[in-house]
């Protein structure tokens, strides 16, 4: 009996180190990249790689934390900009335009200058994702 209850000891062991196994590696999963927002223009070239696992990498570096507010204004953005990215929105620089934006989402990308954030508030929370997230998460000037 001992040696049988040996054997369904080790038995039980490899069993639920098996299933320790399989749950780690569910529970591993990446989650999806939100987007990936790049401004060039004035000043430093800014790119900014939203995670919706809440983390967001800058300018290619590694992962930071994103504050929950910036996390959840980044999904809504990516849900804001779906339809635009689908279609392939491009509005063309112009006069007066200090930087340009392109968001690389799911479905697509869009491209338009700061200043067509005046007419569409899509755009206008984009560009101050861009800032916030700049300043808040990467540590840089905005």
């Amino acid at each position: 009996m001992t040696a049988r209850r040996g054997i369904c000891a080790v038995a039980t062991a490899l069993a639920v180190a098996a299933l320790a196994l399989a749950l780690a590696g569910c529970l591993n999963e990446q989650s999806p990249d939100l987007f990936l927002l790049t401004r060039t223009g004035q000043g430093s070239k800014l790119t900014l790689l939203a995670n919706d696992g809440g983390t967001i990498r800058c300018n290619g570096g590694k992962a930071r934390t994103l504050p929950d507010p910036l996390l959840i204004e980044a999904r809504d953005l990516a849900q804001d900009l779906d339809k635009d990215a689908r279609r392939g929105l491009t509005i063309r620089p112009s006069p007066g335009t200090v930087f340009d934006y392109r968001i690389k989402l799911e479905h697509g990308t869009i491209s338009f200058p700061d200043s067509a954030a005046r007419s569409r508030t899509e755009l206008s929370q984009a560009t101050l994702f861009a800032a916030q997230a700049a300043q808040q998460a990467c540590g840089l000037s905005g």
